[in-house]
């Protein structure tokens, strides 16, 4: 019995146009604790081979949704489908799924060989055939030097690609990472995201994954949600959820966004705008220079002028923070060869396209 084999062509193809089946189905799911609603009737559908993440605030509803896909909580209404049968009432340990814990979850008192064989045993999986998995595994994910350490004898990386390859090792239909690279500092936690990344498409596994870290999301995810108080506020792909978000939540959660409500000056834009809305625009989209270097094509785009009040140096960008009307406009500029950096008291241009101004619900 082999380790899965990358998910065929044929699915990566129905993956991205859309016309893959549900493999996870949440159904109009309700779980209160006493009278709190963590999750209030929640329905949606994960793809089969679909990596999804599950975003949101404290508090929001995501590790519980998480709990109940895994089967850990039982909701108090609705139902969850797996390949389109009822798994509400079947525990964790009899669906076929792999679990990655926040705290790695790794036996103390075995050994990395011994934690990646307990699975298997506990499966009945005869011992010739749990030597050749381990093996396989091992070679994937690169512990192999370490495999007689114990888990207090490794590096929170290394913890993780062990933790990672135990989920995966049983061959399971569905993966569920439940804040799986919070514990590692930021550059293990790049490295680490290329690696799931990797895994996700090497064996094609439907992967659900809640994190509070929204460029995580936006990395490993071909669709994320955006959960706030028990609910999905938006469901799209990354690209979609940060450059056109339906709410002003969503915008700010996902980064930083100029609201333009009451700017003390007129926005023009490309579309109408929408009742009940508000401008915004990315401070990524906004073009920073002197101030009288010149106009801006004025058929596409929009030039105020305003007075630099805070500016930040994080390489590679850098920030500012710039006065205009009565409004203060967040701007990031990549740092390149001979730019100017604006100090604080200068008096800059500001200028963007007005097709890229988005309206988002208040």
């Amino acid at each position: 019995m082999s380790i899965r084999s990358p998910i065929p062509l044929a699915e990566n193809e129905e993956l991205e146009t859309g016309s893959a089946p549900p493999q996870i189905e949440a159904c109009n799911v309700t779980k209160k604790y006493g009278q709190v609603a963590a999750v209030r009737d929640l329905s949606l559908s994960v793809r089969r081979g679909e990596f999804l993440t599950i975003l949101g605030p404290s508090g929001s509803g995501k590790t519980t949704t998480l709990m109940l896909l895994a089967g850990f909580e039982t909701p108090d209404h609705g139902d969850i489908l797996i390949a389109g049968k009822s798994v509400a009432a079947v525990s964790s340990c009899h669906r076929d799924q792999g679990i990655v814990f926040q705290s790695y979850a790794l036996f103390p008192h075995l050994t990395v060989r011994r934690n990646l064989e307990f699975p298997l045993e506990m499966r009945g999986m005869k011992a010739a055939e749990r030597t050749k998995r381990v093996d396989r595994i091992l070679e994937r994910v690169h512990p192999h030097d370490l495999e007689a350490r114990l888990p207090s004898q490794l590096s929170g990386g290394q913890q993780q690609r062990v933790a990672l390859a135990r989920a995966l090792i049983a061959d399971p239909q569905i993966l569920l990472l439940d804040e799986p690279l919070s514990a590692l500092d930021r550059n293990l936690r790049e490295q680490m995201q290329g690696e799931i990344k990797s895994l996700h498409k090497e064996f094609g596994i439907t992967t659900v994954c809640v994190t509070h870290d929204q460029e995580e999301a936006l990395t490993l995810s071909d669709r994320s949600i955006v959960m706030l108080e028990g609910r999905i506020v938006q469901a799209d792909t990354p690209e979609i959820l940060y450059d056109r978000p339906s709410t002003r939540f969503v915008a700010n959660f996902l980064g930083e966004a100029n609201i333009l409500g009451n700017p003390g000056f007129e926005v023009e834009c490309v579309e109408q705008q929408p009742p009940g809305t508000v401008p915004m625009i990315r401070p990524e989209r906004i073009c920073i220079s002197a101030a009288g270097s010149g106009a801006a094509d004025a058929h596409r785009r929009q030039s105020v002028r305003g007075t630099v009040i805070n500016m930040i140096y994080a390489v590679p960008l850098r920030k500012y923070q710039v006065s205009v009307g009565s409004s203060v406009l967040v701007v990031r500029e990549h740092v390149s060869s001979g730019q100017l950096a604006f100090r604080p008291g200068e008096a800059v241009q500001l200028d963007w396209l007005r097709s890229d101004v988005r309206f988002v619900a208040t």
